[in-house]
């Protein structure tokens, strides 16, 4: 379903920064996008401080709006090994408005071509328990370690 939403013109750069965490992201442990007000384009709408993780992600997306998401999931394997995915999270709560749901349902391709460098798995969320990490997020994330 075309919206007509594009990706603001630094989104890509910011993108390479992040997951090569380098210059003003290092550390940077998550990403998450809106839509502007205007609603023609995806922007940044905050960006994790170096020492957040997956709890402060799920924490700083609003309850009622919906919002796209990329963040560094650290994780150790079934063999004991440290290694973290890129995962991209797609946040479109049951609470928020159907135009906004369907805005947002539309336009998650356009922010995944943007940032397809480096993105191999998808999450998409309705509600909290869909952020669950053990029984949600770390299962999709164990598939591809």
């Amino acid at each position: 379903m075309a919206t007509g939403v594009s990706v603001d013109e630094n989104i890509v750069s910011t993108f390479e920064d992040f997951k090569l965490q380098r210059g003003e992201f290092k550390g940077v442990s998550f990403i998450i996008y809106r839509i502007n007000d205007s609603k023609d384009k995806i922007i940044i709408d905050q960006v994790g401080e170096p020492g957040k993780d997956f709890d402060d992600f799920v924490g700083d997306l609003p309850e009622n709006e919906p919002r796209y998401g990329v963040i560094d999931i650290k994780f150790e394997t079934d063999d004991g090994r440290e290694t973290s995915k890129l995962v991209m999270i797609s946040w479109v709560p049951d609470t928020a408005k159907i135009r906004m749901k369907m805005m947002y349902a539309g336009s998650k391709e356009v922010l995944k071509t943007a940032v397809s460098g480096g993105i191999g798995i998808m999450i998409n969320a309705n509600d909290y328990s869909d952020l669950d990490f053990e029984s949600s997020v770390k299962p999709h994330v164990m598939k591809v370690a």
